[in-house]
């Protein structure tokens, strides 16, 4: 692996001195798109700036490669300017009186002039900026001037690129549009990067592995199939994707364990738990919203509360005779009114339960 953190803890200092980052382990292979995503306050930031040796660790080890950059138990922190890792920030710093070509170039003083030039046209033509070499940084839109911090960060060819939520300051639209980009510009430099975000969406569009932080704790360390359907723990289940957790039954049957529920029997899912798995084999159910169908032929019906149009999409907040609550997530050309009753019926694939809520 190129990046690895083990047992990483970083705690700032106070009258009660909390962990900000508690024990965090995880490994980025060369060429990766890491993400931490998380609530505010988790401890996402926090990781970023121990990786860059703006925070000194607590306990724990960080290396990329062969070479360590901090360990704890040995006194070992190496200075941010010798680790060789670049970082963009969610302002983008840019000198304002400086134009796009030569904030480009600030970090390659050591350069002779010729090698500067050639590296800056590289890497403006790498982000698609290369036309706007000689504009200066506020005659550009907000998503330009994101790519020239982005440039300036690529230019000195950094072993690792660090991104602190770079695009939370611009609309929705773009920033969705931006998180394509980044991904295209990243991979085709061939850059391991870790990016920060509390946007999933960020998050799918451009991570290989994301890690889900909460107070300080990673909670797992997967890729984005895996988060959404085989969460490690209860709060990375609510926290990715959409999705309710159902009361039911677990119990033993002649073709395999059945998992008894208001929306009726689940007996094809795979990986489904033993019945032993939870007292009298009782538990929550995970139900996201693509696993609840719209089917006007069902028995099982339920009453729409809630309606969010998604453009292709509804999810439909719904609510069974039984009282228990699920979401559907159905094509929009199906428009039903709030307060109508439809047909619904389950098509599981991944069985995910937890221990029941006693909540």
């Amino acid at each position: 692996m190129f990046l690895a953190l083990d047992q990483v803890s970083v705690t700032y200092p106070g009258a009660i001195a909390k962990p900000a980052v508690r024990a965090a382990s995880f490994a980025l292979p060369a060429g990766d798109i890491g993400v931490l995503i998380g609530p505010s306050g988790c401890g996402k930031t926090t990781l970023l700036r121990v990786i860059a040796g703006l925070e000194q660790l607590a306990h724990g080890r960080i290396a990329i490669g062969d070479e360590t950059l901090a360990d704890a138990p040995r006194g070992i922190h190496l200075a941010p300017e010798a680790r060789r890792i670049g970082m963009v920030f969610q302002d983008y710093a840019l000198f304002p009186h400086l134009s796009v070509e030569r904030n480009v170039g600030f970090g390659l003083a050591h350069l002779a002039r010729d090698a500067r030039s050639q590296r800056v046209q590289e890497v403006l033509d790498l982000v698609g900026l290369a036309d706007a070499a000689q504009r200066a940084p506020h005659q550009l839109s907000g998503g330009q001037q994101q790519r020239v911090a982005l440039a300036r960060a690529l230019a000195p060819g950094p072993r690792l690129l660090l991104l602190d939520e770079p695009f939370s300051n611009l609309d929705v639209e773009l920033r969705e549009r931006l998180a394509q980009e980044l991904r295209t510009i990243l991979k085709a430099s061939a850059t391991t990067a870790l990016f920060v975000t509390h946007d999933q969406q960020e998050a799918f569009a451009v991570g290989d592995r994301i890690g889900v932080m909460r107070e300080g704790r990673l909670l797992q360390w997967d890729d984005a199939y895996a988060l959404y359907h085989r969460p490690a723990c209860r709060f990375v289940a609510e926290f990715i994707g959409h999705g309710v957790f159902a009361p039911a039954r677990i119990v033993a049957a002649a073709g395999g364990p059945v998992v008894r529920t208001a929306l009726g029997d689940l007996t094809d899912a795979a990986e489904c738990p033993l019945p032993d798995a939870y007292p009298d084999g009782c538990c929550d159910l995970l139900l996201r919203a693509d696993d609840i169908v719209h089917d006007d032929a069902s028995p099982v019906r339920a009453r729409i509360e809630r309606k969010a149009f998604q453009g292709a999409r509804f999810i439909y907040t719904l609510r069974l005779a039984s009282g228990e609550r699920v979401l559907a997530q159905v094509p929009s050309h199906h428009d039903h009114a709030i307060g109508e009753w439809i047909g619904i019926r389950p098509e599981v694939d991944h069985v995910v339960t937890f221990a029941r809520d006693a909540a």
